[in-house]
């Protein structure tokens, strides 16, 4: 990830909940600030879970940060001599975070973004579908499945201990709700749509 490039692109991290995005992130920031690179943060104002001013991981590890609503506010305050911008939690961005990401890497910053690639649900989050398709490089993480042990793409929320419903919000600001990494077979979503079902003899 560290080889030479030309200056200007997009790396996308992605994974379900507990996969160590956030970790992976300020793996980078430090590594790239002992290289004496000028660095500036961003997340979302709505997550604020841990810390309003930093960036942190389930781990502890902290980097401070500008925490804003609109994206645009990323180019308010890159400057010309900033080498690369870092933005945690992007998913929860609306459309202009894509626009603001191509235009920072087609003016040679180096644009690192971490998201949730998948809600509860298990379907596309946000922004992160066209992320992944317009970033050079992407690195997918998982996390270990809390009920079976095997790798961990999905993130499993429980409401008082049991599976939520697909038709609950995507984002629910303030709940206190208990999510926890699950693998394709054990993550569970109540009603959620099938899309595919299998066709008998008679109607083929």
């Amino acid at each position: 990830m560290y080889h030479q490039y030309r200056e200007g692109y997009i790396e996308v991290i992605c994974g379900c909940m507990f996969a160590g995005k956030t970790e992976e992130l300020i793996r980078r920031i430090n590594v790239l600030s002992y290289a004496k690179q000028k660095i500036l943060v961003f997340k979302p104002k709505i997550d604020d879970r841990y810390s309003e001013i930093e960036i942190a991981s389930h781990s502890g590890r902290k980097v401070p940060c500008f925490a804003i609503d609109d994206p645009e506010e990323i180019l308010d305050k890159v400057t010309d001599d900033v080498q690369v911008v870092a933005i945690d939690e992007v998913q929860f961005f609306n459309s202009k975070i894509v626009d603001v990401c191509e235009y920072l890497a087609d003016k040679g910053v180096r644009v690192m973004v971490a998201g949730l690639d998948k809600d509860f649900r298990g379907e596309a989050f946000g922004v992160m579908p066209e992320l992944l398709t317009k970033g050079e490089f992407v690195t997918k993480l998982t996390a270990v499945c809390a009920k079976c042990g095997s790798p961990a793409t999905r993130t499993q929320r429980l409401v008082d201990g049991k599976p939520a419903s697909f038709d609950d919000p995507v984002v629910l600001v303030g709940a206190v709700d208990h999510y926890e990494p699950r693998c394709r077979h054990c993550h569970e979503v109540v009603n959620k749509p099938i899309k595919i079902k299998r066709r008998t003899k008679s109607s083929q």
